[in-house]
């Protein structure tokens, strides 16, 4: 039987004007996708402004390399604590 996978759908209601959605939209998608980075999760990011832009990133999962009881997804990326 093939795996099935969950979507999470987060949507967020916005007072910005369209010009600053543009402007923060890319931002917020950076940070989020900074954060999926670190965990060994396949995502796609999907924002959509009021202005029918689309910004989307998508973050595959990779190799899973175990260290102790963390977790890392990319050969070389540091789990929180190492140096």
């Amino acid at each position: 039987m093939p795996p099935r996978y969950a979507a999470v759908d987060i949507r967020f209601t916005s007072t910005l004007t369209s010009e600053d959605e543009n402007i923060v939209a890319p931002a917020i998608l950076t940070a989020l996708a900074s954060i999926l980075d670190l965990l060994p999760i396949a995502y796609m990011i999907r924002i959509d402004t009021v202005d029918s832009h689309v910004y989307q990133h998508t973050g595959p999962a990779t190799k899973v390399v175990a260290l102790g009881d963390r977790f890392r997804s990319r050969p070389g990326a540091l789990a929180a604590g190492e140096s």
